[in-house]
């Protein structure tokens, strides 16, 4: 009975999801290319962007005393991390929790911006569970100033855009750039 495990493989810069298709191709070979996608001004404008959520790393799940020539020499693999002779394992429960947190579909998509007139609820701090208005958005700083009622009135409060949540938005761990 062969021993299948998940290896961590290095790949080509910017060519990580070209190593995944090709490994994909390999029989037994099962991969998982965790890709977030977000949105940077451009010249052009507002642009989006996907990328590997780990840049320059696959991760494989084979049979490594029989794979691993097919898997280490494939199309834009740069070869199976290991410290001197030892190839690591990746723990399954470790790619489990990563698969939560990015979705069954493999891409996690960075919320675009907020914008003044949204609603939000403040999640963090002293305001938490508050229901507010975004009145002016402050990227530079990466806050913005929120009206909400507060002691029967509206009151302008400046916040980290982190701590704020759109209305009805599930709160899911954002992953950083």
């Amino acid at each position: 009975m062969p021993v299948i495990d998940w290896f961590c493989l290095k790949a080509q810069p910017k060519r990580e999801h070209i190593a995944a298709e090709r490994l994909r191709q390999i029989s037994g070979v099962e991969v998982f290319l965790p890709r977030v996608r977000f949105q940077r001004k451009t010249a052009r404008g507002p642009v989006w962007f996907t990328e590997a959520l780990f840049p320059g790393y696959v991760f494989a799940r084979f049979d490594f005393k029989n794979q691993f020539r097919q898997v280490n020499h494939a199309t834009a693999i740069r070869g199976i991390v290991h410290f001197g002779d030892q190839f690591p394992v990746v723990p399954e429960e470790a790619l489990a929790e990563l698969r939560t947190a990015v979705g069954a579909e493999l891409v996690h998509t960075i919320a675009d911006p907020l914008a003044a007139g949204e609603e939000v609820e403040v999640a963090s701090g002293a305001f938490r569970g508050l229901k507010a208005v975004v009145s002016r958005v402050m990227p530079a700083r990466d806050r913005v100033l929120v009206l909400l009622e507060f002691l029967g009135r509206q009151t302008g409060v400046e916040v980290a855009a982190s701590e704020v949540v759109r209305e009805g938005e599930p709160r899911r761990r954002q992953f950083s750039r």
